[in-house]
């Protein structure tokens, strides 16, 4: 084959190899050389530098020449073992043979791996217009992604607002009836309570209302402290919070964190140069005390429970027992009078 012919070739086929006779390569495209950029392919045996994965059974040159004009499946013996797509058919010159190889379906592995560009393809090769609607499809898919995850973060973000109480940080009262929704669906064990401030009014009234919401936020981080990271802490409304103890059934251990709980609302709060002096009272119910729990019914009882807290004098638990819903005496005691107040502190 005359130069000139393989220089045709090298334009129209840049991968392709020109064998003699005998299956050694005199001539090897310009793409296919930058596949091996450090090994001298000329002079080399075809099948020594390819194996032959399709047809099956090629073993010999006399083998390879005998499937002329079939589709072959080859790839390097060497590491990467690239696949490549190719055919074989005779050339206009006399005892040589043309193979014409492309990547196929992995042309990405090709140019990732080779880093090639247009300038490595035939100018009528329709791979590079295949490359241009891989990439738009890429980066469609990719922008796709971001703005789904950018959706799916507003979405989670909004939904923690919805269940926020914007003053403390802790839940509201949707949190709390979401969540004492599934635990009922679940049939998880679990304890709540229903707690309420006393003497808070008496700081608003005399200390204003940013002292009450310095209060408020001191009082939500004492109850997230004095429980576990999975439970659920809610200000439900003014002066009025509520724990979900997922989990837990024992009845002293429910005593234990409500009486740390009352203990610590109990301890002065400082404000500026004053001081805000509260306490706590807890109603209380087991999940486990109920045959078919229901939400209504558990908030209820819980707050049958806390202000029979509040009528036997205040900074104490009550867990709810149904006689309680027959106390129709049940009723908030009296405030204190102010050495009551003082002894609080």
């Amino acid at each position: 084959m005359e130069p000139t012919s393989f220089d045709m070739l090298d334009v129209l086929c840049p991968m392709h190899l020109v064998l003699s006779d005998a299956g050694r390569v005199v001539h090897v495209g310009p793409t296919l050389r930058k596949l091996r950029p450090e090994q001298a392919l000329v002079d080399r045996g075809f099948l020594d530098i390819f194996a032959v994965k399709r047809p099956r059974a090629i073993g010999s040159v006399a083998e390879l020449c005998a499937v002329a004009g079939a589709k072959l499946h080859v790839n390097f013996r060497d590491s990467p073992q690239t696949e490549l797509k190719g055919v074989l058919v005779p050339g206009p010159g006399r005892a040589q043979t043309i193979v014409n190889l492309s990547f196929g379906i992995s042309i990405l592995d090709g140019v990732r791996d080779y880093a090639l560009s247009a300038a490595d393809f035939a100018a009528t090769d329709l791979t590079i217009e295949m490359l241009y609607l891989v990439e738009a499809k890429s980066a469609a898919m990719e922008a796709s992604r971001n703005l789904n995850k950018r959706l799916q973060i507003a979405r989670v973000a909004a939904e923690e607002q919805a269940f926020t109480d914007t003053l403390t940080g802790v839940k509201n009262r949707r949190a709390v009836n979401h969540v004492l929704s599934g635990l009922i669906a679940s049939r998880a064990q679990f304890a709540l309570m229903q707690i309420d401030l006393d003497f808070f009014k008496a700081v608003n009234d005399t200390l204003g209302h940013a002292a009450g919401d310095h209060v408020l936020q001191t009082v939500a981080r004492i109850m997230v402290e004095e429980t576990r990271g999975h439970d659920t802490v809610a200000r439900v409304g003014g002066d009025e919070f509520v724990i979900l103890l997922e989990a837990i059934q024992d009845r002293a251990t429910v005593e234990r964190i409500g009486r740390r709980i009352i203990d610590r609302l109990q301890q002065p709060i400082a404000y500026r140069d004053q001081t805000c002096v509260i306490a706590g009272s807890i109603g209380t119910v087991l999940s486990h005390t109920y045959e078919e729990p229901d939400a209504d019914q558990i908030l209820a009882d819980a707050d049958i429970a806390l202000y029979a807290s509040k009528h036997a004098g205040r900074a104490r638990q009550t867990f709810f027992r149904p006689e309680l819903r027959d106390a129709a005496d049940v009723r908030v005691a009296p405030f204190p009078d102010p050495a009551t107040v003082s002894r609080l502190a």
